[in-house]
C-alpha cells in the first residue's frame, strides 16, 4: 500500500446532537458537521475539545457512520483522559471545530471472496464503517467483536454490523469476551483460528489493541489473506506537522500514522 498525503483535511465547525454513554466507559456522539459530505470508512477527524485552554493538541478520533443527506456523523469513544473527558461532558448544541477527513482510510479487497473483519475494544468504531463500506460494495463479510468484558461491549455498534450484513443469510457475526460474560468467551484471535478452520477468506480487516492486531496479522499471513490493520497513535496535528505518530515498518523505515495510515498493509507493519 502506498504512501498516501492526503491535502483534503481542512477546519470544519461541528454541533452536538447527541452525546451518551453506550457502555462501561465508551460514549457515543452524533454531531452535525460539513465534514460527513468527505468522509470515507477508515478516516479520522480531529477535534478542539472546549474545557481546558491549556490543551492545545486536538483529539484523534475515527467514526463508525456518515450521513450525507443529514450532514451527521456518529463516533464512538473511550474515556482514557482529560480530553476525551472533556468530550464527554459535551451536550446537545454545544459547538467546537475538528480537522477531517484526515488520513488514509479501508480500501476495497483485491482479492475477491468474504471479508473477515476482526476488532477489539473501541476499535469497533472504524470495522463498523468496513462493514457498511462492505456492504456497498456486495462483498459478503464475518466480523468478529472482542471486549473485555460484557458491559463494555458497544452493543449499538455490534447491531449495526449485524445490519450491515443483514444482506447475506450466511453472514456470522461473533462476539467475544476475555471472560466470556457475553458469547465467546476468550480473544479475538481464537474465534478467528475457529472460523479460519471453517471457511475460507480473500481479505481482512483489524482495528483494536496492538498485541491483537499483531496476532490477527500473523493469522491472516498463515492463512494467505492480505490484511489491512487500522492503528491508533496519538496524532496531535492530524496532517504530518508534529511528527508525534511514527509507526515503525518492517522494511525499518518509519511513516506518519496520520497521513499515511491510520490503515495499513498488516505485513508491512514491525508488528
Amino acid at each position: 500500500m502506498p504512501a498516501v498525503h492526503d491535502a483534503r483535511a481542512k477546519l470544519f465547525d461541528f454541533v452536538v446532537r447527541s452525546n451518551e454513554q453506550v457502555a462501561d466507559g465508551v460514549f457515543r456522539m452524533t454531531f452535525e458537521s460539513g465534514v460527513a459530505l468527505e468522509l470515507a470508512a477508515g478516516e479520522f477527524m480531529d477535534f478542539a475539545v472546549p474545557g481546558n485552554p491549556a490543551q492545545v493538541l486536538r483529539v484523534p478520533i475515527s467514526f463508525s457512520h456518515a450521513e450525507a443527506a443529514s450532514k451527521t456523523v456518529q463516533i464512538e469513544y473511550a474515556v482514557v483522559g482529560d480530553g476525551t473527558r472533556r468530550l464527554s461532558k459535551m451536550a446537545p448544541g454545544d459547538a467546537s471545530t475538528l480537522v477531517g477527513p484526515c488520513g488514509h482510510g479501508w480500501c476495497l479487497p483485491a482479492k475477491s471472496g468474504r471479508a473477515l473483519l476482526v476488532s477489539g475494544g473501541i476499535g469497533i468504531p472504524p470495522i463498523v464503517a468496513a462493514s457498511e463500506m462492505l456492504s456497498a460494495a456486495g462483498i459478503a463479510f464475518d466480523a468478529i467483536l472482542g471486549a473485555q468484558t460484557a458491559d463494555k461491549v458497544v452493543a449499538c455498534d455490534v447491531d449495526a454490523v449485524r445490519a450491515a450484513g443483514s444482506g447475506d443469510a450466511d453472514c456470522r457475526v461473533v462476539v467475544a469476551t476475555d471472560d466470556g460474560s457475553l458469547g465467546y468467551h476468550g480473544f479475538t484471535t481464537g474465534a478467528m483460528e475457529e472460523l479460519l478452520s471453517e471457511r475460507s477468506y480473500g481479505s481482512a480487516y483489524t482495528c483494536g489493541p496492538t498485541p491483537m492486531m499483531a496476532g490477527v496479522s500473523r493469522l491472516a499471513a498463515g492463512a494467505g489473506i492480505a490484511c489491512q490493520a487500522s492503528l491508533e497513535r496519538m496524532m496531535g496535528c492530524g496532517f504530518g506537522a508534529c511528527s508525534c505518530c511514527n509507526v515503525a515498518m518492517a522494511d525499518g523505515s518509519t511513516r506518519l500514522c496520520c497521513m499515511d495510515g491510520p490503515v495499513f498493509d498488516a505485513e508491512e507493519v514491525a508488528w
